[in-house]
């Protein structure tokens, strides 16, 4: 995918904590001069190379994307593609090499290239991935694989191990282990076997006796060094295959079925965390007990979770066109579902997708854009949530994000990036009936009880659009802060709060006065938020630095900052059981008990 490594280039410009100078492209297609300027933007050009370079360790481009996902394709890296050619990369490039014949250098030249590409593709019944007959060994010191970043991550979270989660079996690791090992009457000979493995999951292990300095805001460091600036997108991966739920992390299982509110003084823990071949960009609640997680096109599915986090059903993305009246559209086509939103008291969820794929769609937009360069125009998909099956897809504008659904079903609104504007849906006629321009790279909406107002982050501003929903005029909330991105609207309709992802900070804004009343640092690039029933707590997803952070909504009181796996990204409540659901897009869903 030729665009794959500027995806979402706007939004983590937004993400700086400083501000940047965005230099302007006329062409989307451009690629030298995109990536020189995404150079530029970082300060530096030594991570650009001409397309013929050989690729080595400590090289970060769009270049480093393909050979990351082509190595995963092949099963020789089961990272998150980012871009960064890391010790993990490295890694697997010698695996591969040795595996073919090559020099087992680490270093991606034209030959171990040439082997790549040839090799992608081939039916898993002619090639064992290493890490199929890796999975089973024991762990010690001088591996590199993803299995190290868990053990580092639960030896972590357990105490015994200070350092950075870098995916390696070092001296810091392997003493770690002999800690745990000690501490839990195990062998104490620094390896990672079956026994040692088995108490590591078991819920009885024992902690260690004091936990390392601020474990709960130290951020995830896999293969690529923390930098919001330069986040990539994640792999394309096998949808065919979903692994089962896993055991909760660190946590016994538990089903809470209270309906009260979260108690402010109390601590979010974590209870289960859902893998598999996801990719999720969001998830959503439907308020009928189904969890819907949008994985883009990277998955191009929509997973269905249900409450006791069991996977329900994988929904492809794919549709035939022509079969829901745009007779234009020849076969089959497939989207990359972004959000979700859920009307008549979840009977549909409506479903954006980020562009479309196949004939006729050539010109795909992407997260540096604007109306002027005609990007394709993408689709809205509606599921009836009892079949579970795509039975509308309506055209919408370019590059749509955000969907959120009225109160009274009569209305979806989409908020469309590359055209700069509004999509109004009447849910009756199953048709766009009204496009509104609100300027440079509209975002979150949020929508009053009375189904009358609208407001609409307009990300690429400081400003938040006001949509009268009867007539269609536009005012505007000014100067609430820079990159506002994601939207809530507190149940009694007097607050709306914002995540300012370029600020780092949420702003509570009264209505009645048009005006932030006070604004929070949350953490680093705060994207989705989510508000408790009662509109006492939000939750918000702090993607910079591998966060949630638990808000206070009366004072803006940061009552707990939570470590989670890495790019969170989308986040739901569920106010029957009070369980945070957070999405994660290296490839996680995390449930939360609150």
């Amino acid at each position: 995918m030729d665009t794959l490594a500027y995806l979402h280039l706007a939004e983590t410009y937004g993400a700086s904590t400083k501000e940047v100078s965005l230099p302007e492209i006329s062409c989307s297609k451009n690629h030298g001069a995109l990536m020189l300027a995404v150079s530029l933007t970082m300060g530096s050009l030594s991570g650009y190379l001409p397309a013929t370079a050989a690729l080595k360790k400590g090289h970060r481009n769009a270049q480093v994307v393909s050979l990351q996902q082509k190595l995963k394709a092949t099963g020789y890296f089961q990272q998150a593609p980012t871009g960064y050619y890391g010790p993990l990369t490295e890694a697997a490039v010698k695996r591969f090499q040795q595996a073919h014949g090559l020099k087992a250098d680490g270093v991606a030249g034209p030959a171990t290239l040439a082997a790549l590409e040839s090799n992608v593709g081939v039916s898993d019944s002619t090639v064992v991935p290493p890490q199929a007959v890796e999975t089973k060994s024991a762990l010690k010191k001088g591996d590199i694989s993803d299995r190290i970043i868990s053990l580092q991550e639960k030896l972590q979270a357990d105490g015994y191990y200070k350092g950075e989660i870098t995916g390696i079996f070092d001296d810091a690791t392997q003493a770690a282990v002999i800690r745990f090992q000690q501490a839990n009457s195990l062998v104490t000979d620094g390896v990672v076997g079956r026994q040692t493995s088995s108490v590591l999951e078991s819920s009885s292990r024992k902690l260690a006796t004091s936990l390392p300095e601020k474990t709960t805001l130290k951020p995830f460091l896999a293969e690529e060094p923390q930098n919001p600036q330069n986040q990539t997108e994640i792999a394309p991966q096998d949808s065919s295959k979903f692994e089962e739920p896993q055991k909760p992390i660190n946590q016994e299982d538990i089903t809470p079925q209270s309906s009260t509110p979260p108690d402010a003084s109390q601590k979010m823990r974590l209870i289960k965390t859902i893998s598999g071949q996801i990719s999720p960009k969001s998830v959503v609640y439907s308020g009928n007990g189904l969890f819907f997680a949008q994985n883009m096109m990277y998955n191009h599915t929509i997973t269905v979770y249900n409450r006791d986090y069991e996977l329900v059903k994988v929904i492809p993305d794919a549709v035939d066109l022509s079969k829901y009246g745009h007779s234009k559209y020849k076969g089959k086509y497939r989207g990359s579902p972004v959000e979700a939103s859920f009307s008549h008291n979840g009977k549909y969820a409506w479903v954006s997708n980020y562009q479309m794929y196949g004939t006729g769609f050539n010109n795909p937009g992407d997260d540096k854009c604007n109306p002027s360069q005609n990007t394709d125009k993408s689709f809205l998909y509606r599921i009836d949530t009892e079949s579970l099956e795509i039975d509308r897809v309506i055209p919408v504008g370019s590059v749509p994000k955000f969907v959120a659904t009225t109160g009274d079903g009569n209305l979806v609104l989409v908020s469309n990036w590359c055209s700069w504007d509004l999509s109004i849906v009447d849910t009756n006629e199953n048709r766009e009936i009204k496009r509104i321009p609100l300027g440079r790279y509209p975002r979150g909406i949020a929508v009053d009880a009375a189904s009358e107002n609208a407001y609409v982050a307009v990300m690429g501003s400081y400003d938040i659009a006001k949509v009268n929903l009867k007539d269609f005029s536009v005012h505007w909330l000014k100067n609430i802060g820079r990159s506002p991105r994601h939207l809530n609207l507190d149940p009694s309709g007097k607050y709306l709060y914002a995540s300012l992802n370029g600020e780092g900070k949420i702003a509570k804004i009264s209505l009645s006065e048009g005006r932030v009343v006070e604004k929070v640092t949350s953490g680093d690039a705060p994207r989705s938020m989510v508000l408790s029933a009662d509109g006492e707590v939000i939750y918000v997803v702090n993607y910079g630095e591998n966060t949630v952070s638990k808000i206070r909504t009366n004072d803006m009181k940061i009552l707990q900052k939570i470590k989670v796996e890495p790019h969170p990204i989308g986040i739901t409540y569920d106010p029957k059981t009070r369980e945070v659901w957070v999405a994660c897009y290296s490839g996680n869903i995390m449930v939360f008990q609150d």
